[in-house]
């Protein structure tokens, strides 16, 4: 397996990997590498791919995630979850998608490809989660709510039940959503309101 991406998040990815003795780790790509190992791992900056090889892009960045999803189409993009994290019944989750240590993602939730649902994040049943989304640490969804598309939810946010959430969102953190928030909108505070718009997603 390869990991796309030398920054603390890929630390992270790594422990997960490790612990579950998932893969053997061959390499991590950066097209501008800080440092030359990382865990250990060499850091590369390019790679051939195979039909066969596995890759985990392992950048928190959702912009950035899409754009080298989109560019590697031809490889494995393996779920990862991590031994501590919790999974109800009827969830599923596509591929490139990550769920951290302590995270618990309840029943008949649906997760979309290349999202991050991140330390004792909550999301709790029938909820709709569309690629590339960023569930922050702390951060809880109740019931029945939607999160659109490159949408960030930020540390420890709390979003009531049966909301929808918008496309390339940013949810601040420690924010109280209490009704819908439309495509591209900066929300913040408790109660959350838009404080301006996210330039629309290329």
């Amino acid at each position: 397996m390869y990991l796309f991406g030398g920054s603390g998040h890929c630390k992270v990815i790594i422990d997960i990997i490790k612990k579950n003795n998932l893969y053997e780790i061959t390499s991590i790509i950066d097209d501008n590498p800080v440092l030359d190992k990382i865990c250990g791992i060499d850091i590369v900056r390019r790679v051939k791919f195979n039909e066969d090889d596995s890759l985990f892009i392992s950048i928190g960045d959702n912009k950035i995630r899409k754009k080298i999803s989109n560019k590697y189409t031809n490889v494995n993009y393996p779920i990862l979850i991590h031994s501590n994290a919790v999974i109800g019944i009827n969830v599923s989750i596509a591929r490139g998608t990550v769920i951290m240590a302590g995270a618990i993602v309840n029943s008949d939730t649906r997760i979309g490809k290349q999202c991050i649902i991140n330390t004792s994040a909550v999301v709790e049943h029938d909820n709709i989660i569309e690629d590339f989304v960023h569930i922050s640490p702390n951060a809880t969804l109740a019931g029945n709510v939607s999160v659109g598309e490159g949408t960030q939810i930020g540390i420890g946010a709390c979003v009531i039940q049966g909301l929808k959430i918008g496309k390339w969102c940013t949810i601040g953190a420690g924010s109280v959503v209490l009704k819908d928030v439309p495509d591209f909108a900066v929300v913040v505070g408790n109660p959350s309101k838009i404080i301006k718009y996210n330039k629309e997603h290329e």
